[in-house]
C-alpha cells in the first residue's frame, strides 16, 4: 500500500511540474507575440504618418518628409512628438542635406576665404546679409548668411535647399552650394550681376529699364512660375513673389529667387500662419488662410504693374491700379515717366490687361500661369512680327530706290550718247 501511495504522489508531482512548465511556456509565448505585434503597429504608424515627398530634376534626391494628418492614435503628448522630431532633425539634418542631388557642401573656412572674411557685402535681406564671393575654382557667387535675428530660420533654410536641390530651370536662380558649420547656415547662389528688379525700379540705379527689357522680364518671370506650377512634380507654390525676389543676370534675364517660404502643393494638415510680403499677398489668402497657385498669380499681377508704373506696392499701387481700371486707357495715366515716348502704348495696355486678370478678387477668375505666359508671349510675338514687316518694307523700298537710281543712270547715259550722235 505504501508503495502505491508513493507512486501516486510522484505522479501528481510530475503532473504539477509539467503543468507549471506548460503554463510558463504559454505565458512567454503570449508576451513575445504581444511585443512583436506592438512593434509592427508602431512601424505601421510611422509609415502612415510620414510620407516621403517625390523628387525630380537633374538626378533624383530624397526630399524632406511631409507629415500627413491621419486617424491613427499615437501615444504620448503633442509636445513630446515635436521634441522627438526636433531631436531627430538635429541629428540627421547634415545627412539629409548632404543627400540633395548635385549641391556641394562648403565649410565655414571655405566661405570665409571666398568672401574675404565677410567684407564684400552686396546687400541685406529678410534672411540675412548677402556677400559677393570668389570660390577656389574662380567662380563668382553670392553667399546668403542666415542672421541670428532673422525672422526666417532653419525651416526656411531647409526648404530652400530641398526645393532648389531638385528644381532646375533657366528662370530660377541656381543654388550652387550650402554651408552648415560652426553654428552658421549659408546658401551659395550663382551671382546675378544686375541685382534685383526692385533695386532697378526703385533703388536709384544709374541704369534704367526700357520697355523691351520690362516686357522680357515679365515673360521670364512667367516662365519661371510656369515651371514651378506646371513642370515640377509635385507642383511648388512660391508664396513670396515680389520684385525684390526677382534677380537679373548680366544679360538682363530675370530669375525667380528666395524659396524659403515655398510649399509643395500637397496637404500636410498644418496651418503655417500668414506668410508673404505686405502689398503682394492675395486678399483671399488673408481671409481664408488658404494659399494656392492662384495666390502666386495675384502676386505676379502686382509685379506686372510694378514693371508698368515703377510704383512700389507700399506706395498705394493698388489704389492707382483700381483708378486705372475705370477706363480702357487708364493705364496711360500711371505709366512710368521713364517710358514716356519710348514704348508702344498698345503693348502697355495689353500687358496691363493681363495684370488686371491676375488681380481678380475671386481666385477662380484668375488665369493659370500657362495662360499668362502665353498672353505675354503673344505681345512679344506681335512686336517681332511688326518689326519683320517693317524690315521687309524697308528692304523693298531700298530696292525700289536702287532700281530708280539705276534707271536714271541708264537714261543719263542714253541722253549723252544721243548728244554725241547729233554732233
Amino acid at each position: 500500500m505504501a508503495h502505491k501511495a508513493n507512486l501516486v504522489i510522484i505522479g501528481i508531482s510530475v503532473g504539477l511540474a509539467l503543468g507549471i512548465l506548460i503554463a510558463l511556456l504559454v505565458f512567454c509565448a503570449i508576451r513575445w507575440y504581444k511585443k512583436h505585434a506592438h512593434l509592427r503597429r508602431c512601424t505601421n504608424e510611422r509609415s502612415v504618418t510620414t510620407v516621403p515627398i517625390r523628387s525630380n530634376g537633374f538626378g533624383t534626391s530624397t526630399d524632406f518628409s511631409a507629415s500627413l494628418s491621419n486617424t491613427v492614435a499615437v501615444k504620448g503628448s503633442e509636445s513630446g512628438r515635436k521634441n522627438s522630431q526636433f531631436f531627430l532633425w538635429n541629428n540627421q539634418k547634415k545627412d539629409r542635406l548632404a543627400s540633395v542631388s548635385g549641391i556641394p557642401k562648403y565649410s565655414y573656412k571655405d566661405i570665409q576665404k571666398a568672401t574675404q572674411n565677410f567684407t564684400t557685402i552686396l546687400g541685406q535681406g529678410s534672411f540675412g546679409p548677402v556677400y559677393k564671393a570668389t570660390m577656389a575654382t574662380g567662380e563668382v557667387v553670392a553667399v546668403k548668411v542666415l542672421a541670428s535675428d532673422s525672422k526666417q530660420g532653419e525651416r526656411e533654410f531647409q526648404t530652400e535647399v530641398s526645393v532648389l536641390g531638385r528644381l532646375h530651370h533657366r528662370n530660377l536662380v541656381n543654388l550652387v552650394g550650402y554651408c552648415v558649420d560652426k553654428g552658421q547656415h549659408m546658401l551659395v547662389y550663382e551671382f546675378m550681376s544686375n541685382g534685383s528688379l526692385a533695386n532697378l525700379l526703385y533703388g536709384g540705379e544709374d541704369r534704367g529699364l526700357n520697355w523691351d527689357e520690362r516686357l522680357q522680364i515679365a515673360l521670364d518671370i512667367s516662365h519661371g512660375i510656369e515651371y514651378l506650377h506646371e513642370g515640377a512634380v509635385p507642383p511648388v507654390i512660391h508664396r513670396d513673389l515680389k520684385s525684390a525676389n526677382i534677380l537679373l543676370d548680366g544679360s538682363m534675364r530675370a530669375k525667380v529667387a528666395d524659396f524659403g517660404l515655398s510649399k509643395e502643393e500637397v496637404f500636410d494638415g498644418r496651418n503655417s500662419g500668414l506668410k508673404g510680403t505686405y502689398g503682394y499677398i492675395d486678399p483671399m489668402y488673408i481671409t481664408t488662410s488658404n494659399f494656392t497657385m492662384k495666390s502666386d498669380i495675384y502676386s505676379f499681377g502686382v509685379i506686372i504693374f510694378e514693371l508698368i508704373t515703377a510704383i512700389h506696392p507700399h506706395q498705394n499701387l493698388t489704389e492707382y491700379i483700381n483708378l486705372a481700371s475705370m477706363s480702357p486707357d487708364g493705364v496711360d495715366e500711371i505709366l512710368d515717366k521713364q517710358l514716356a515716348g519710348g514704348c508702344n502704348i498698345e503693348e502697355v495696355r495689353n500687358l496691363a490687361s493681363i495684370g488686371h486678370r491676375c488681380l481678380q478678387k475671386t481666385p477662380r477668375r484668375r488665369p493659370s500661369i500657362g495662360e499668362v505666359s502665353q498672353a505675354v508671349l503673344k505681345i512679344k510675338q506681335r512686336r517681332l512680327a511688326k518689326e519683320d514687316t517693317m524690315s521687309f518694307a524697308s528692304k523693298d523700298l531700298s530696292r525700289a530706290v536702287s532700281r530708280i537710281e539705276d534707271q536714271q543712270v541708264e537714261l543719263s547715259m542714253m541722253a549723252s550718247s544721243k548728244d554725241r550722235v547729233t554732233e
